[in-house]
Formats: structure tokens, sequence, C-alpha cells
């Protein structure tokens, strides 16, 4: 699958960046080996920016879950597979690697992770959303350049793909109802979970 290839995202020309933008939201990754900003909006999820420097070759996904690491853990559908992290991270891999990226040259910034709702708080998803992905990144030894991570606040993330460079707006107050709205169905989904199965950190076993 090569750029041209993967699914079609919100895209728009940024005027104050003047560059191609795509945006993604929960469940959602994308990748390039051009010039492009990848723009989102996290709470309580995690975003990984994976970043090839020699070949100018970067990502970034958006997930919701840390993982599933019990045996009666609830499945996870094939359409939610990104929203989990071990799933998101492997499919932005997979598609760096396709773009020409190499796997020995990938350098991580991540960010997400807020507490953002009272209900997030009492779960505190957030911090096992940063979690996995720190301790994911260990096991695979990709270095981390950058983190900003848990907090009590939102934050806007703009990745630029071919220079690696992130720019992050915290939002201090919650005024995007969309993204409350999200948190909400968030703390209700993770309630589901937790009567068909364990919510828990994913951790592969080698």
């Amino acid at each position: 699958m090569n750029e041209r290839e993967m699914p079609v995202l919100a895209r728009y020309f940024d005027r104050e960046f003047k560059v191609e933008t795509v945006k993604i939201l929960p469940g959602q990754y994308y990748a390039a080996d051009r010039e492009l900003m990848i723009v989102t909006v996290l709470g309580s999820c995690v975003s990984a920016c994976l970043w090839d420097a020699d070949r100018g070759i970067g990502g970034m996904n958006h997930f919701m879950l840390p993982g599933y690491g019990s045996a009666n853990a609830a499945p996870v559908a094939e359409e939610d597979l990104a929203r989990v992290g071990i799933y998101a991270m492997e499919l932005l891999i997979n598609q760096l690697l396709k773009l020409g990226a190499s796997r020995g040259r990938l350098v991580a910034k991540v960010f997400g992770g807020g507490s953002v709702l009272g209900g997030m708080k009492h779960l505190d998803v957030g911090r096992h959303n940063g979690d996995f992905v720190l301790d994911f990144l260990r096991e695979e030894r990709i270095p981390v350049a950058a983190i900003d991570l848990y907090d009590d606040c939102a934050r806007k993330v703009h990745f630029f793909t071919s220079t690696g460079k992130v720019m992050v707006k915290k939002l201090r107050t919650l005024s995007n109802d969309t993204l409350a709205k999200r948190e909400k169905e968030y703390v209700e989904r993770l309630g589901e979970l937790a009567h068909a199965g364990d919510v828990e950190i994913f951790r592969e076993r080698r």
C-alpha cells in the first residue's frame, strides 16, 4: 500500500503553515514520504509520531485504548483495530516500512494521555495509554525524541512528516464539544469492555 492507496481522510490546505494537511481522528493513522502536515486533537487518547530522518518519511496514529493481554479480554472488531494501541502502532510502522522507511532508523515523539474528564480521572486510562506507548517503544528499541504526556489538558498536535517537526498547543479548557462528547463515549465504551473482559496494557510475549 502506497500513500495514494491509504484510506481517504479529511484533507485541506492549511493557510497558516502553507502546507497540505491531513486530519486524523481516533482509530485513524496516516503516513507520507513527502511534505505534509498531520493534525489531531487529543484528550485521554495518545498519538505516536514516527519518523525516518534519512528518508524524510513520517506518520502519526491516534489510539483510544492501550491494548489487550488477557485471555478473557473483549475481542476487537476489525474496524476498531487502529483504536487499540498495540494494533495502532503495528499498522503505522508497517505503513512507514511500505513507504520505504527503515525500522532501525525510526524515531518517536509521543503526545496525549491527558486526564480531561472526571470519569477519565477515575479510570486513569490516559495514563495507561501513555505508559503503554512508552513500554512498546522501549521493547521495540525505537528511541523517543520528545514526550508530552499526562497532565490535565487536551492537546492539538501538528506533525510535519518530511522534517519530523512537531508543534503542540495545550488546550487548558475543553471548549471543543466534539472532543468532550468523544471522551464521554470513551468512558461508556470502557464500561462495556469491563463487563466483557479485562482492559489492560498488552505486553508481547517473546
